[in-house]
């Protein structure tokens, strides 16, 4: 699929207003890594290819293990692999993202609760529907994850095509 337009370009207000919550949310005090794998998390959710493969990379670069990283989408079935606030963080990013009709269960939100105070809880919130966003301009205009990008000219690289 090929990218059907550049939204930083079209918009780059809207683009900078986001970029500044973005810049928020990780001067929060929230650990980075627990943010991005509640983004990753969100993204897998939402489907998002581009935000999956960002997130996953900065993660792997931070020092999270693969074996970490592989088990996001099961992170219920992980046993001791997530901690208690990376697992809440997954939890309340699930709960936050599939919102469907009945909004966020009482349960989720006092599970979240009991792992994070109050602006932890606001501030982990604000970073999920900032994903959400993300991912839905990655998706509506096409944007291509770097994985895709970097793949293809290596496919286009004439050292790669004499070996």
């Amino acid at each position: 699929m090929s990218q059907r337009m550049d939204y930083n370009a079209a918009s780059p207000a809207g683009a900078k207003a986001l970029g500044v919550t973005h810049t928020y949310v990780y001067q929060s005090g929230l650990p980075a890594q627990l943010i991005n794998l509640a983004c990753l998390r969100v993204s897998q959710i939402n489907g998002c290819a581009f935000c999956i493969d960002f997130h996953s990379q900065d993660l792997l670069k931070a020092g999270l293990s693969v074996e970490h990283l592989i088990l996001v989408p099961a992170w219920r079935e992980a046993g001791s692999v997530f901690d208690e606030q990376e697992k809440a963080a997954l939890a309340w990013a699930e709960a936050v993202t599939r919102l469907g009709d009945r909004g966020v269960s009482d349960e989720a939100f006092e599970a979240a609760s009991a792992v994070f105070n109050e602006k932890q809880l606001a501030d982990l919130t604000i970073a999920i529907g900032l994903m959400n966003a993300y991912n839905r301009l990655a998706i509506s205009f096409r944007t291509t994850p770097l994985a895709v990008v970097k793949h293809s000219a290596q496919q286009r690289s004439p050292s790669r095509a004499a070996e």
